[in-house]
């Protein structure tokens, strides 16, 4: 193990565990007003009018009219409203923002309120939506020509369903009016400039006139990613009206309810074989998008980048869309489309396997790409890719072949097992020339006459371990004691635009930068001096150019690779499936801390078996997410799966800090496709085409095949 890689305790380790972090809904109420945002509750309607109760003094209505710049959230297409226009597209798009001292009275207030609407229609099918917000194509070779010579044409679809972030802390942002005009919002939030862009644009004021400060933050998981920035401009709009802070803390059963998922996808494949290999494959890939495009666009590129998956295709033809419905809008969720797709051509290669008489191991196997072979958007794998040796590791950890051999003979009685595995990757950094043309990181280090050093940068802190690792990678460099270095939560105000908190880019993005600026410190350090030294964001040389609007180049500049095995038993009588074992290796190149990156990998792993097997949301013939609690929201605890074994396989990334690489959404990716796979096997090898497959699932299939 590299030196850097031993642990330490994480920095904000104490304060969490002692209670003593401070976190949106622990600041003082004193002065502060309370917000509760009045949410629409039909689909799709016009709006009328909203008959407001007489309110007390010192108690406030807040909605589109009093916005002072554009009532337009800034996010990609900026489609978004602050309060609804004229119409509701959702259940539970904002209307209005009540606000008032006491919390109870803005509650009894806001329910108090009678919307009259005049109903419309609501689209709520992802396969009749008409509306498309994102459309994109690409491909390479003579798709055609291969499925015209082909020996045998397999055409199926997969689909895939919501997922809740089930973050601990709810979504909270809070505005405080400064003096001179200047409005500053804080709250629990992933990307301190998205914020700072978006409540600039509906304050209708300049840079100077708002800063954005990340307080302590109880989870994110991409449900941090751009919500954040719809509810910093809602109170911020309060705040102006009301001219006194405005806190808005959601509760439980409304952050389920009404905030973004994970985006339900529709998948076809058609896939091309001849003399027992796949020559082409023909993909279409949907996406809802809910009822606004909030961050679909890039969800879904990564999505069809993804499509094919880590195999060679030599005749390539990708569509994919984002459809619009009248349901909540989804955004970011870890993997960020990722799944999703790699469900899909997982268990595709495992049917295709299976028809052609062998297991689906050897024969993706057979099919990997490796280093030097051209990637989906005709980039280049320019490293080594580390899959084989990987699954050497997990079949050593679990006995995979042997157990695969063994559940496929015909199984009898109660319990029957079966095992699945699964191979993937996930794109380390933004997607195609995101980071060199419309992130542009810039990060800083600012040396103090006592010889203590701050980093200074926008990336937060959401259980990842970045105010450990960053103080780690500086501190290393300038040769000094873990303690002289530290890292707060951002504050626009304070620190440079480093970029998002997204795309498993901090560590290997940031974190590279900061190593880079150390060393420039360390060269100009003067005892006793302050000092200020900046590192700015350069493109690898290396990288083949990316256009979007082709889809052609290096989409990502390495990759981060996995292998996962999931072994089940279920019971024929009651549907459950008992989780044996489920095995990763894990490569995000070399771990900046061992054990951080053996919890995100082990945290990930279950968040991925969850949305494989119980995590079963959706909405109801109106349109509403019924399941909005935790009690009918189920999400895996270390009791469901107690056999999770996480491996760490090391192959470094040179233009990443002492080799590491993007890590935070690896883990979770490819569980779908293991587990499904494992499904199949213990059910007959009956094909399934959907995940997360429940016990109910399992029944229907148990009584339709008579098992």
């Amino acid at each position: 193990m590299d030196r850097i890689s031993e642990s330490v305790v994480k920095k904000d380790h104490l304060p969490k565990v002692s209670g003593r972090s401070v976190y949106v809904a622990d600041y003082p109420t004193e002065g502060v007003l309370f917000g509760k945002l009045l949410h629409g509750k039909v689909a799709r309607a016009k709006v009328l009018d909203v008959d407001v109760p007489e309110l007390p003094e010192g108690y406030f209505y807040v909605d589109a009219r009093d916005v002072p710049g554009d009532n337009n959230v800034n996010i990609v297409l900026d489609d978004t409203p602050v309060f609804c226009r004229e119409t509701v597209e959702y259940i539970g798009e904002p209307i209005a923002m009540l606000c008032g001292p006491d919390e109870k009275t803005v509650e009894r207030l806001r329910d108090a309120c009678v919307v009259h609407y005049e109903e419309q229609e609501p689209v709520l099918d992802i396969r009749t939506a008409d509306h498309v917000f994102f459309d994109y194509h690409f491909g390479h070779g003579d798709v055609d020509k291969a499925f015209a010579e082909a020996d045998k044409v397999y055409d199926e679809e997969f689909e895939t369903g919501y997922q809740e972030q089930a973050y601990l802390e709810p979504q909270g942002m809070m505005a405080v009016p400064e003096e001179g005009g200047r409005m500053f919002v804080h709250g629990s939030a992933q990307c301190a400039y998205y914020v700072h862009g978006a409540v600039m644009r509906v304050l209708g004021c300049g840079p100077a006139g708002v800063h954005i400060l990340q307080d302590v933050t109880g989870g994110g998981f991409g449900g941090k990613e751009a919500f954040p920035s719809i509810l910093g401009c809602q109170v911020a709009v309060a705040a102006h009206k009301c001219g006194k802070p405005v806190r808005c803390v959601f509760d439980r059963r409304e952050d389920m309810e009404y905030t973004s998922k994970r985006h339900p996808s529709l998948c076809r494949y058609r896939v091309a074989v001849k003399d027992g290999r796949v020559t082409a494959m023909d993909i279409d890939v949907k996406f809802n998008a809910g009822a606004y495009s909030t961050l679909s666009a890039v969800v879904l590129q990564r999505g069809i980048i993804a499509s094919p998956g880590i195999y060679n295709v030599p005749n390539l033809r990708v569509h994919g869309s984002a459809v619009k419905t009248n349901t909540s809008p989804c955004g970011a969720y870890r993997g960020f489309g990722a799944p999703q797709t790699f469900f899909a051509v997982e268990m595709m290669m495992d049917h295709i396997a299976r028809d052609l008489g062998v297991d689906s191991l050897p024969f993706k196997e057979a099919h990997l790409v490796k280093q030097g072979d051209a990637t989906s958007t005709c980039g280049k794998y320019h490293f080594p890719v580390p899959i084989p040796a990987m699954i050497a590791e997990v079949d050593a950890e679990c006995d995979y072949r042997a157990k695969r051999e063994r559940y496929a003979r015909p199984q009898t009685g109660r319990y029957r097992r079966g095992i699945g595995m699964s191979m993937y990757f996930h794109g380390a950094g933004f997607t195609g020339s995101g980071e060199r043309d419309l992130i542009k990181a810039v990060a800083k280090l600012r040396k103090y006459a006592d010889g203590t050093v701050e980093i200074l940068a926008s990336n937060g802190e959401i259980g990842q371990g970045v105010r450990t690792t960053f103080p780690k990678i500086v501190a290393n460099e300038l040769n000094l004691p873990l303690e002289k270095v530290y890292y707060d939560h951002p504050d626009t105000a304070r620190v440079p635009d480093s970029g998002p908190t997204v795309a498993s880019r901090s560590l290997m993005v940031v974190g590279e930068l900061l190593r880079r600026a150390a060393i420039k410190l360390r060269e100009q350090w003067i005892d006793g001096v302050e000092q200020e030294v900046e590192e700015r964001f350069r493109e690898p040389d290396f990288m083949i150019p990316f256009y979007i609007d082709k889809f052609q180049g290096d989409a990502y500049p390495t990759y981060a690779w996995a292998v996962n095995a999931i072994e089940v038993e279920v019971d024929t009588y009651t549907g459950i499936t008992k989780i044996l074992g489920a095995y990763g290796s894990f490569d995000v190149g070399t771990p900046i801390d061992y054990n951080v990156v053996l919890g995100q990998m082990e945290g990930g792993f279950l968040q991925g078996i969850g949305y494989a097997s119980i995590e079963k949301m959706d909405y109801d013939a109106k349109g509403r997410i019924r399941n909005n609690s935790f009690s009918d929201y189920l999400i895996p605890t270390t009791k469901d799966v107690p056999n999770l074994k996480c491996m760490l396989h090391v192959e470094k990334y040179p233009d990443g800090p002492y080799g590491a690489k993007g890590a935070g959404e690896l883990p979770l990716v490819g569980a779908p496709g293991a587990y499904v796979e494992a499904m199949e096997q213990a059910l007959g090898g009956v094909r399934l085409h959907h995940a997360p497959f429940t016990a109910e699932d399992t029944l229907a299939v148990i009584a339709k095949e008579g098992l």
